[in-house]
């Protein structure tokens, strides 16, 4: 019977959960998802100066949005330093580790040579094969893996392919410090065999860590998990994706007005294809991913194409679930929240029905939010410049024209003010944007808005006469 795929995404809480990040918890998840598996979620909290709560809780609200959690709870590396002790003292037993004495003033000497001789620093292995007896007593020391000098180490990876390392520069390194703390590189195979991981997927920073890691595996006779280092995402200019391409947390991303479901869409494509497919749900990408198919190369992040897919994610959903969407989305912004504060039964119906006209211009929440200030906005509207120039004369004379024979309807709806509106302009000879012109500008203090009749039907009867008196006069 085959085994259960285990993958699992270990995030640092070093910082935020960065897009690198996100789209790594999102291939462990698709490649879970896909055969049937699970994913974890680890949380590596073992350099304690750096890791705060702050961001762990940033790493596990911005998995919460993208729908990534992972299966459990999560499970934190720091207290677990005892059991990988435990293992580093296994391996010294097993005679795979031993005791390093070397000095800092040697190691910054063995340093300094090699540079001097254009060699990579590297230890040199001064205490692999001497006696512990021959240190001074109670010297502190390390404890090194004693890995092969000779020969090769080969990383059969499920995106690089087979990746062979000359085993005479892989040092050996170190699995305990001098104040018995585990270092980040037995803490992971620790955790990844404990936990049962079968699949290791993440950046391809990694891969010379896969093989000294392989050695680790090796020496306590576990079984090594298939690797899978996918490569990183650089900006348009082919450089690795930083701050200064506006790579940002994924809660920015959240406050930007991205859909997580629009995100998610995009990073899979982000090193990933499935022929042309451009627009799929997660069912979709669960039901096509395979690891094996990620992309070697690095992919470009473009901004322009997150937005645009996003656009795509607004108009295909389901009006009271974008509208579900914009609610959870206000308190990410200041404007949002001013909203938010504001939000009684009412707003929420007009907000509600503006949904379907504003979705159709909108790419972003953010341009969901700009788009319904005619709904919400004080009396008198603010007015974009070129909204105050359609209310010269002319303008102001269709505004003093419609306003009684809106006035005077008996039932208010988009179709009723539009047959006002159409009957006016044929009677003054009047093509209709002649006469719709100046409405938009005065209901919504701009020229562009949704369709001006369901503008109308949004904001009703009352406020639409309040909003035309206060360019009219009277």
């Amino acid at each position: 019977m085959a085994e259960t795929v285990v993958t699992r995404f270990a995030p640092s809480p070093t910082g935020y959960l960065h897009i690198g990040g996100a789209r790594t918890a999102l291939f462990n998840w698709l490649w879970a998802r896909h055969t049937g598996g699970k994913m974890l979620l680890r949380i590596e909290d073992t350099d304690r100066e750096r890791s705060t709560d702050a961001a762990i809780d940033a790493i596990l609200d911005g998995l919460r949005w993208l729908g990534l959690e992972g299966e459990g709870e999560p499970l934190f590396q720091f207290v677990r330093a005892s059991r990988h002790a435990e293992v580093a003292h296994e391996l010294l037993a097993r005679g795979a580790a031993y005791k390093c004495f070397a000095t800092q003033a040697e190691l910054e000497e063995m340093r300094e040579t090699a540079m001097k001789e254009g060699r990579p620093p590297r230890y040199d292995g001064r205490w692999r094969d001497r006696d512990p007896a021959e240190a001074p007593a109670g010297a502190p020391y390390v404890l090194r893996l004693k890995t092969p000098q000779t020969g090769e180490t080969v990383v059969d990876d499920l995106v690089q392919g087979r990746v062979t390392f000359r085993n005479d520069v892989l040092d050996d390194f170190i699995l305990l410090r001098s104040d018995g703390t585990p270092t980040y590189m037995l803490a992971v195979v620790v955790d990844d065999h404990d936990m049962g991981v079968t699949h290791v997927i993440r950046g391809d920073d990694h891969l010379t860590n896969a093989a000294r890691q392989t050695h680790i595996y090796r020496s306590m006779d576990w079984t090594v998990p298939a690797w899978a280092h996918i490569p990183l995402i650089h900006g348009a200019d082919g450089a690795k994706l930083s701050k200064r391409h506006g790579a940002l947390g994924v809660d920015a991303y959240r406050a930007l007005g991205y859909l997580p479901e629009a995100l998610k869409n995009y990073l899979a494509r982000l090193g990933w294809s499935h022929g042309d497919d451009e627009f799929f749900s997660m069912a979709q990408a669960v039901e096509w991913f395979d690891v094996a198919d990620v992309n070697k190369g690095a992919a470009r992040f473009d901004f322009a194409k997150l937005e645009n897919l996003n656009g795509q994610w607004m108009r295909a959903m389901d009006d009271d679930a974008l509208f579900a969407a914009f609610l959870d989305f206000l308190p990410h912004t200041d404007e949002g929240r001013a909203l938010a504060e504001k939000l009684d039964d009412r707003l929420r119906a007009q907000l509600r029905a503006a949904v379907p006209g504003l979705k159709e211009r909108a790419k972003t929440l953010v341009e969901l939010l700009d788009g319904c200030r005619f709904v919400h906005a004080a009396r008198p509207l603010p007015m974009e410049e070129k909204a105050q120039a359609l209310l010269d004369a002319a303008g102001l004379g269709v505004l003093a024209a419609l306003a009684p024979r809106l006035a005077s309807l008996d039932a208010w709806s988009a179709e009723t003010t539009e047959a006002v509106v159409r009957a006016y302009a044929e009677e003054a000879g009047l093509k209709l944007g002649k006469a719709a012109q100046p409405l938009r500008a005065a209901l919504t203090g701009r020229t562009t808005s949704p369709g001006i009749f369901d503008v109308l039907a949004v904001i009703g009867r009352d406020e639409t006469l309040a909003r035309l008196a206060d360019r009219i006069g009277g």
